[in-house]
């Protein structure tokens, strides 16, 4: 039986966004708990089990899939508002620094793992996976075709998992290091 899809509300606020904290108001939104599953789409994974994150999708496809389930993707913004809270957290858990227990970082796994295995990294409103597992696509796009992508991946070192780290890829790039959340108004 798959994880069941779960929305958590996150209210919205004045968020200090990036390192220069510009500040952007970021209205309330529902966040689906973790990065979206194979099984919470209703596929059948051949290798992957049903509870891993989606992955090896280009943005668009992760954005079809975020509107399947009634959602969208998240700019860079909204993201880092979920991530940081209003108190800036420098990781999604708070201001301590990485433990083994808190994400899927630094080769922790070999590839990536079902979601939600790291309770102690989960944020305050009890979202997993923010840091580690899979990268998230975001909606917030650059000029060179690319996009942000926010969160670190399984083999990514911590410095990748703060809050405020942007990353950014060609939007038709899958990976398997790469999944995505969705998120819709409540």
């Amino acid at each position: 039986m798959p994880i069941p899809l779960q929305w958590v509300q996150v209210a919205g606020g004045s968020c200090r966004f990036g390192d220069h904290g510009r500040l952007i108001e970021i209205p309330s939104l529902l966040w689906t708990q973790t990065p979206v599953t194979l099984g919470q789409l209703g596929l059948s994974p051949t290798t992957a089990s049903q509870d891993e994150p989606i992955t090896q999708i280009s943005m668009d496809e992760a954005a079809n899939h975020a509107l399947q389930l009634e959602g969208r993707l998240p700019s860079s913004a909204e993201w880092e508002w979920m991530a940081a809270g209003p108190e800036r957290r420098l990781f999604p858990w708070g201001m301590d620094g990485w433990t083994s227990d808190k994400a899927a970082l630094s080769l922790v796994t070999p590839a990536k793992c079902p979601v939600g295995r790291f309770p102690a990294g989960a944020t305050p409103n009890g979202l997993h996976d923010v840091a580690g597992n899979v990268w998230e696509w975001t909606a917030t796009t650059l000029a060179n075709g690319g996009a942000y992508i926010r969160g670190g991946s399984y083999v990514s070192r911590p410095v990748y998992a703060r809050t405020t780290f942007k990353n950014a890829a060609p939007v038709e790039l899958r990976s398997g290091g790469l999944g995505f959340r969705a998120v819709r108004l409540p």
